[in-house]
């Protein structure tokens, strides 16, 4: 399968063309680039220019854009008004999100990219139809607006009531936007489980993120290489490998102080799932 790192592990670190460069050296043919302004500031003019310019010369390719989360530089802790959630049932705080999320896919203006991988709601979110009416709002503008950029929108299951992946099934049922989705396996383990999630996604996965847990808290363990992590493996790649011409194996990792260099445990992680 076709091997992507998203640069979740190096979040808390500004996103540097040596730190792609390093990527790169690696042997990664392509990234999934988180947007957390202190990692990505995609308000930065300066910062997506000096970006644009090293991918016009560069073999690394960018996979995708993962969507926002926060409009501050410290994981929301600024406040809830730093929260960016599509399921705003107050239409002026929507379209905030909606703005927000937009000056992150101008990036595709300068660096094509194929997907923006967006959640749905906020984790621990209860359903609610207004929410999902609020969502499909967004995401109608949205797709517009990615779509002119050359960009599709990719929903991720993540653990709400709002995002497993039966209701991200039904959502697609209830608003026809016929979006397709990004797989994510450690947010399944703490759902419905991998296997049963996968099925119901399957036909329209289009991007994976791989991580492990404890099958307790989203922990975005390196796969193989912890003790405490839950996910059958040797399962888990059998299903990956079901639709591997429509998906690449997607390495969404968060960084651990007792792992030195992140992108040499990485590559290993490459190794031993494709030799289960």
């Amino acid at each position: 399968m076709k091997h992507v790192l998203s640069t979740h592990v190096f979040v808390n670190h500004r996103l540097t063309t040596a730190l792609l460069g390093r990527v790169q050296q690696a042997g990664f043919p392509a990234v999934e680039i988180f947007c957390a302004r202190q990692h990505l500031d995609y308000r930065d003019k300066a910062q997506i220019a000096e970006l644009s310019h090293w991918f016009r010369d560069s073999e690394l390719k960018l996979h995708a854009l993962h969507s926002p989360m926060y409009t501050d530089e410290i994981w929301g802790r600024s406040g809830p008004h730093a929260v960016i959630t599509l399921t705003h049932t107050v239409k002026g705080l929507r379209l905030q999100a909606v703005d927000e999320i937009k000056r992150a896919l101008e990036i595709a203006e300068t660096v094509p990219c194929r997907y923006l991988v967006q959640h749905l709601g906020v984790s621990g979110e209860e359903f609610d139809l207004r929410k999902v009416d609020a969502a499909f709002a967004a995401l109608e503008e949205l797709k517009i607006f990615a779509g002119q950029r050359g960009v599709e929108i990719l929903l991720e299951n993540i653990p709400n009531e709002l995002s497993s992946a039966a209701r991200l099934v039904q959502f697609d049922a209830l608003t026809h936007l016929r979006l397709n989705f990004a797989f994510d396996t450690g947010h399944a383990n703490l759902a419905e489980g991998v296997e049963a999630a996968f099925v119901l996604m399957k036909d329209r996965i289009r991007s994976t993120h791989v991580h492990d847990n404890d099958g307790k808290t989203d922990q975005h363990l390196f796969p193989t290489m912890s003790e405490t992590g839950t996910i059958d493996w040797k399962k888990t790649m059998e299903l990956l490998r079901g639709g591997e011409e429509r998906y690449p194996l997607l390495l969404e990792l968060k960084e651990k102080p007792e792992i030195s260099n992140a992108l040499e445990a990485a590559k290993q992680i490459f190794d031993r799932l494709e030799q289960l």
